[in-house]
């Protein structure tokens, strides 16, 4: 038999809020935390806005030796898991540190170490190339100095597809949990890419929002979206074996009751137009929680803001829920944060389990009118109080990747 995974720790670095509660609170107030974008001179870029972490020193989470030896996702990452940690009430020194393990991924790691020493290999020459250049630019890096911080000795592996990096990683932290690899794992996403080779890329892919108003940037599932808006952070969560987390009298918020991952095989941007993959995510976590699509109250979407996922997604669940689609109630978090890439999973599993605790659906803040073909509940205009037993979270990647994850109420 599978063992129960609960969840007992949040952390989160987000644009509008540098811990799980002061972003959870954010998000009830409906806070944007788009703007222009500081980072670099953007006067002869099309894009001008990106969702920013803001008021985050390093320095207030580990040693400055020690952050100088991280890029900015690696450091968003050990700040989150630090607060997940302590979130949990863990004492890892009392824990089997081979029991407790790490899986947390970055769509892309660090773009910005690649621009600095480049420049410096154009200017200077390649003996000048910071001999960390490799350590701190790889995409594994978060969990591996997450692992170097806590002292976790387990599993410690990275998923990266592209936007459904954190939603991959908290699914696979789950099933080391459920089949005895571990007793304990801290798992989620961090990224941040909000940089001139990020920002110029995802632009001449033509994904990003043009918009110059902050608050009509991100619109998912409006008719007048234009794509989506960049944002930064982390989200990690700690993830327990239930059995385990009760002996120790854990306070437990959530349970992981499904999981389900597929791949559209289709094009490597866009996903299947049919949204076949994304519902057969849904139903594959759905299966393994035991539960039919009437049962789902909840849905976190992929929610990105650009044309095809919105409707794509749309079809999606229209597909996995058949009759009950016009019932639930999703929204998209990153009407408020923008698209954190690989953190989004994440901060939006965050989300879904306080969600559940609380029975509050954030409106999907700036989105005014739907598309006629997006045509479910996006909790449009006001927030949706109600009560929430089961709840999916979709995260859809370039590549065609695909994940779900079920949330499940704890009832003892």
């Amino acid at each position: 038999m599978k063992r129960r995974v609960a969840v007992t720790g949040l952390g989160a670095v987000t644009p509008i809020g540098n811990t799980a509660e002061e972003f959870w609170n954010s998000v009830k107030e409906g806070k944007v935390g788009i703007g222009e974008i500081t980072r670099f001179d953007t006067s002869d870029y099309k894009v001008k806005l990106a969702a920013e972490v803001k008021g985050f020193d390093a320095k207030d989470h580990m040693d400055f030796k020690t952050a100088k030896r991280m890029e900015a996702f690696s450091q968003y990452a050990v700040a989150a898991a630090f607060e997940a940690c302590r979130d949990s009430g863990l004492d890892l020194k009392e824990e089997d540190a081979y029991r407790a393990g790490v899986i947390v991924g970055s769509g892309i790691g660090s773009l910005q170490v690649v621009e600095r020493e480049y420049e410096k290999i154009l200017t200077k020459g390649p003996g000048r190339v910071n001999p960390l250049m490799v350590p701190l630019m790889i995409s594994n890096m978060a969990a591996g100095n997450i692992s170097i911080q806590l002292g976790l000795k387990g599993k410690c592996t990275n998923v990266v597809t592209a936007c459904a990096s954190g939603t991959h990683c908290i699914g696979d932290a789950a099933r080391a949990i459920q089949y005895g690899d571990a007793d304990i794992m801290f798992a989620g996403g961090a990224e941040s890419c909000i940089c001139p080779t990020g920002v110029a890329g995802f632009t001449s892919l033509t994904a990003l929002s043009a918009s110059q108003d902050p608050l009509r940037a991100s619109i998912p599932f409006d008719k007048e979206r234009d794509g989506f808006v960049l944002g930064e952070g982390a989200g990690v969560v700690v993830l327990e074996e239930l059995e385990h987390a009760r002996a120790r009298g854990a306070r437990i918020y959530a349970e992981v009751a499904g999981y389900g991952a597929t791949g559209d095989a289709y094009h490597i941007t866009s996903p299947a137009e049919d949204g076949g993959g994304a519902a057969k995510a849904m139903t594959l976590a759905m299966e393994e929680g035991g539960i039919k699509p009437a049962q789902v109250d909840y849905i976190n979407a992929h929610g990105t803001g650009t044309h095809y996922n919105d409707l794509f997604e749309t079809r999606a669940v229209k597909l996995a829920l058949g009759e009950a689609a016009k019932d639930v109630v999703m929204n998209s978090t990153k009407s408020m944060i923008g698209h954190l890439l690989g953190a989004a999973g994440g901060v939006e599993f965050i989300v879904c389990v306080r969600t559940i605790q609380e029975g509050f659906i954030h409106q999907t803040v700036g989105t005014r009118q739907t598309d006629e073909e997006c045509d479910l509940n996006y909790a449009v205009g006001a927030p949706v109080k109600k009560d929430v037993t089961y709840a999916l979270t979709n995260s859809l990647g370039f590549g065609g990747h695909n994940a779900t994850l079920l949330l499940k109420k704890y009832e003892g």
